[in-house]
């Protein structure tokens, strides 16, 4: 589990550097709020997908979706962040677009 954690936060990590600096948001709190989400969302995955095995694929895109969600809520809850609820949906899209498409080609 802590390998496709780390993998993920790094992954992610990089999405949120370059959007910070696109978008000029502050870097540490966008940070923060990610790592806790992932935190969470990634145990909240690995508990489905073990639980609902027999329906791997279906599962892990519900999971995914909710965890879209999840992330774009408390990105933009976190009142520090300085994120629009479109730019948290926005940016969660991307970071786990980007975390969920180089995932499938690593052995993690």
């Amino acid at each position: 589990m802590i390998a496709p954690l780390l993998f993920t936060i790094i992954v992610e990590g990089i999405i949120v550097l370059g959007y910070s600096i696109w978008r000029k948001k502050p870097l540490v709190p966008i940070l923060f709020a990610t790592t806790l989400a992932n935190l969470i969302t990634q145990s909240f995955l690995r508990l489905v997908l073990n639980l609902f095995f027999h329906y791997y694929l279906i599962v892990l895109i519900i999971a995914e979706i909710l965890i879209w969600l999840v992330e774009s809520f408390l990105l933009y809850r976190l009142l520090a962040n300085q994120l629009r609820l479109q730019e948290a949906v926005f940016l969660s899209l991307n970071m786990n677009l980007a975390s969920f498409a180089l995932g499938l080609f690593l052995p993690i």
